[in-house]
């Protein structure tokens, strides 16, 4: 099992970092890198085992080849750490909370031509797993399945959702078998979605015979125009034994949730063995 690390956004925030404007930490990237380090080191040191990189919004390939780089400095020479290689759905670039919404509009050759130079930048940085997170829908599922099935790198996939259906509104049990199909990826599971709604997602995931990967917003609301989550935070580590009893090998939090929770998730997930 793995213990994951927790919302990157928040944890710069926390540190007095400006995450304003389209960019989002990918800013950070650009202006304080040695922030992105000391934030891996935080959750690292909480217990995670994992650092995502600070990738999932970026588009330009020397930010997300540094990207990853910072986050293997951050990791060291430590045994049994990985850095995962945040791959985030197209609406992410376009800072409009379209990532909780999906159906872009967009031909399976066009979402193909925005991810495959992202995905082979990612890969040439040298990750040990991708992070292919907060997809909304499996229209976009589909284009990202054929490309982890071509570049044949380990990897997580893991949808955005509300309830019992993609964020797009499409069944469970049909948006894992796609990524499930993949040899190379090795979890499927669910992300930046309410603590509520893992469980019943990690049922439909285990149907695919693969490990789960969970790793929850807090569980507040995204608000695209005023571009700050609002509402209070839901997250609570007392689910973490469920969700590995369904399934999940994968644990950690998204948006909102700090080192303090993946501090908690490590205790339990370590108790759990």
């Amino acid at each position: 099992m793995h213990v994951l690390d927790g919302g990157l956004s928040n944890a710069l925030e926390d540190r007095g970092n400006d995450l304003s404007g389209g960019e989002w930490t990918a800013r950070v990237l650009r202006t304080s890198p040695d922030e992105i380090v000391a934030v891996h080191r935080a959750y690292f040191e909480a217990g995670a085992d994992v650092a995502t990189s600070a990738s999932y919004q970026a588009s330009d390939p020397g930010l997300i080849r540094l990207s990853v780089e910072l986050a293997r400095e951050a990791a060291g020479d430590v045994e049994g750490r990985l850095v995962a290689g945040s791959l985030g759905p197209f609406g992410a670039l376009r800072a409009d909370g379209s990532e909780y919404r999906g159906r872009y509009g967009l031909t399976a050759r066009e979402l193909e031509e925005v991810h495959r130079p992202r995905l082979e930048a990612l890969l040439a940085a040298g990750p040990d797993v991708i992070a292919v997170e907060t997809i909304p829908d499996t229209d976009e599922a589909e284009v990202l399945a054929r490309l982890l099935a071509e570049y044949d790198h380990a990897a997580w996939f893991s949808y955005s959702i509300v309830g019992d259906r993609t964020c797009a509104g499409q069944r469970l049990d049909a948006a894992f078998a796609i990524p499930a199909a993949v040899d190379s990826v090795v979890a499927v599971g669910v992300n930046c979605c309410a603590p509520a709604d893992v469980g019943p997602a990690l049922r439909a995931a285990a149907a695919t015979g693969k490990p789960g990967v969970v790793y929850p917003n807090a569980g507040e609301v995204w608000d695209a125009e005023a571009q700050q989550w609002v509402g209070t935070s839901t997250y609570d580590v007392g689910l973490v034994p469920a969700w590995v009893e369904a399934g999940a090998a994968w644990v950690g939090g998204c948006c909102r949730v700090g080192p303090e929770a993946v501090s908690r998730v490590a205790v339990i997930m370590g108790a759990l063995g």
